[in-house]
């Protein structure tokens, strides 16, 4: 997941809206580690599931990320009110776990990422599966077992022409 955030973070920039869906422990968090790693920014990216957003700026140029959990908020975009999302938009990445019917409404544009995580026989292997980790001992039974498939889709004009297959 981390590796897949890394390539993702290339195609994002100041202005994207990113929702990741997937159950406890798909990886939405380490994917998120990875894109700020990717995205050059400031700060240990770790889950804000108690502070409900964390902000990393930038360690150069580029947007700063806006790592939100709204696991624990129940309502739409109203409960987010007190984050501002709306004014950290234009000019950082805003990514939300569990922001699937929270957050739509900001922006037309915006990039969904579900996360599956299969275990056992169910466990897919090709295209579209992604091994969660760094890629450094992610072999073995293990590792067959810890498999999730990624599906990207792009909501909007500013998703339309990007090729997804190249991330692979």
């Amino acid at each position: 997941m981390r590796a897949l955030g890394l390539r993702l973070a290339g195609l994002l920039r100041a202005g994207d809206l990113v929702l990741l869906t997937g159950e406890l422990g798909a990886g939405k968090t380490t994917l998120t580690r990875g894109l700020g790693e990717g995205l050059g920014v400031r700060g240990a990216v770790t889950s804000p599931t108690f502070v409900i957003a964390r902000v990393h700026p930038p360690l150069a140029d580029g947007p700063p990320l806006v790592h939100v959990d709204a696991y624990r908020l129940g309502g739409g975009l109203e409960e987010m009110e007190d984050l501002d999302l709306d004014v950290s938009l234009p000019d950082s990445v805003v990514v939300v776990e569990w922001g699937e019917g929270k957050v739509e409404e900001l922006t037309e544009q915006r990039l969904h990422v579900v996360l599956t995580r299969a275990t056992g026989q169910d466990a897919p292997s090709g295209e579209g599966a992604e091994r969660s980790g760094d890629g450094v001992g992610d072999s073995g039974p293990e590792a067959a077992e810890d498999v999730r498939t990624v599906t990207l889709v792009g909501v909007g004009p500013r998703w339309a022409a990007e090729d997804f297959g190249a991330l692979g």
